[in-house]
């Protein structure tokens, strides 16, 4: 769910290898956040094997969300969005890689979805380095101790991608 629909730098995360998998799940973004919205797709192989009655949804096939979804994919796909995805997480990548190598390590990602380490110093943690971030406008999330995750939106400018890692730069100063 959470490296479809462009994320990732592709319509859907599994686009960069040459994997074909059974099912795919998407929700959240689906509805570009304007409706509770998910799916699964899959072949006519795998979804004939559910019979009729074997499997019900209350919400299922909601038309409102449904004609939510399909747009907001519209708009995903004719705006480029995957394409500035990527871009723009090539260069955030890169650019964190410039800075401090005792500050920021172990960058990786793939898209826009980011990951860094920050090294746990007595008077630092990851959690500390976010709030930094949070105080200068950038939003990120601690996680696993040491990590900090960026995902930015989908609609993210190159102005706005520079004053973030403008932010990101000063907190690891």
């Amino acid at each position: 769910v959470q490296t479809g629909l462009g994320r990732t730098g592709k319509l859907l995360c599994v686009d960069h290898d040459e994997a074909k998998p059974d099912l795919v799940v998407l929700g959240k973004a689906l509805s570009g956040g304007v409706l509770p919205v998910s799916c699964v797709m899959t072949s006519s192989e795998v979804m004939l094997t559910i019979k009729p009655g074997q499997h019900g949804s209350t919400y299922g096939g909601n038309p409102l969300a449904c004609a939510v979804a399909k747009t907001a994919v519209e708009v995903l796909i004719e705006e480029e969005m995957p394409e500035n995805a990527e871009r723009l997480g090539e260069i955030l990548r890169r650019e964190l890689k410039s800075m401090d190598p005792d500050m920021v390590t172990n960058v990786r990602g793939k898209g826009l979805m980011t990951s860094m380490t920050i090294p746990e110093k007595d008077d630092l943690s990851a959690w500390d380095f976010c709030l930094m971030l949070k105080e200068r406008g950038v939003l990120a999330k601690p996680t696993h101790g040491d990590k900090v995750r960026l995902a930015p939106p989908l609609v993210l400018t190159d102005a706005q991608l520079e004053t973030a890692l403008d932010a990101i730069s000063v907190s690891t100063q």
